[in-house]
């Protein structure tokens, strides 16, 4: 594809080469070659001002909020959801701030929608230097909160944007309280940690004691999805109802003690790791999690060659594997044993 992918116009493809070529590294000559091409044969194949300027606006706003966060890439981040309704007296709103102020006190920055009630709180729990804004233009005209600094804040036209920026751009999701929004935020992220289109992260929905909203909620989960057969059981690992702040901290911080990232290189999975596993705990994966392996058994290796050419964290220790890559809920439980099992 990369090669065969042309405007077939030969005058056009020809200056695209050159302005490539020319103009930009040879790493990524092949992605932006087809970058360009993509706009060109937009340019050719539709007259519609509309699509353009849709197309325009979302590749404007999603380089420029690339670029806000490519100095913070090696920041561990929270983005956290909830109502803009919640007022400042709420519990909801306080457990916000105390969540945000504690989560930055262990180096993590903040990531919000920028709005009011529990955005507000997130932002000005975690101050300035820890926080971002991703701010969606509406018709009523939401104005971002007075807690994030200018040159921490993105504004988007458009939801779909906005969200890809939120889970790209963030390592775990924690939701307050709330309403639409809130849940659609909430019901996106499961989908696709499930799905495997967003890799595993911390998702904690949490609410004061004598809060029952997402108790409710997920009582809701279990009596009508899970006894439906709408998702499997594994799939309840994928998030946890938390009532107390330092617990949710801690939830986060013990997801990220031993397990880093994952990387998949073809048709094997790779968890990287800050420690190395024990062999004893490796038999026990390999015996408690072998109904989520294609085939083969999980061993320790070095970096791949996907992972060498990019030189992608060469110092980590790795665990590799042939996962099915369906059973996701299962992969969070096993990613789990090993934070829990490894010292």
């Amino acid at each position: 594809m990369h090669n065969n992918y042309k405007t077939n116009v030969p005058e056009i493809d020809d200056k695209i080469s050159s302005l490539v070529n020319n103009h930009f590294s040879s790493e990524n000559s092949d992605i932006l070659r087809q970058i360009f091409t993509s706009v060109a044969k937009v340019g050719l194949e539709s007259s519609d001002r509309g699509e353009m300027k849709l197309l325009n606006r979302n590749i404007k706003e999603l380089r420029y909020a690339f670029r806000i966060f490519s100095e913070y890439r090696d920041v561990r981040k929270v983005v956290i959801f909830g109502s803009s309704r919640t007022l400042e007296n709420q519990p909801e709103y306080q457990m916000a701030e105390e969540f945000s102020r504690k989560i930055a006190q262990k180096n993590f920055m903040v990531i919000t929608g920028a709005g009011n009630g529990i955005m507000q709180a997130s932002n000005k729990g975690a101050g300035k230097d820890h926080s971002f804004g991703v701010n969606i233009l509406l018709p009523i005209g939401q104005k971002p909160n007075k807690f994030i600094s200018n040159d921490r804040l993105i504004n988007f036209k458009y939801f779909f944007t906005r969200k890809l920026v939120f889970l790209k751009e963030s390592d775990a999701t924690v939701l307050l309280p709330g309403g639409f929004g809130t849940l659609d935020e909430g019901a996106e992220v499961l989908t696709l940690v499930q799905t495997g289109k967003s890799k595993p992260r911390p998702i904690i929905f949490l609410e004061p004691e004598e809060s029952s909203f997402w108790n409710e909620w997920n009582n809701f989960i279990k009596n009508k999805l899970l006894k439906n057969n709408y998702i499997s059981k594994e799939d309840l690992s994928l998030f946890q109802v938390v009532s107390n702040v330092d617990q949710a901290i801690e939830e986060i911080e013990n997801f990220y003690s031993v397990y880093h990232s994952i990387r998949f290189v073809k048709e094997k999975t790779v968890l990287r790791l800050k420690k190395p596993v024990p062999d004893e705990i490796i038999q026990k994966l390999n015996t408690s999690f072998k109904d989520i392996l294609t085939t083969g058994i999980i061993t320790t290796g070095p970096p791949l060659k996907g992972e060498v050419k990019n030189n992608e964290y060469m110092d980590l220790h790795r665990l590799i594997m042939l996962f099915n890559r369906k059973n996701f809920g299962r992969l969070m439980e096993l990613i789990r044993f090993i934070n829990k099992n490894v010292s």
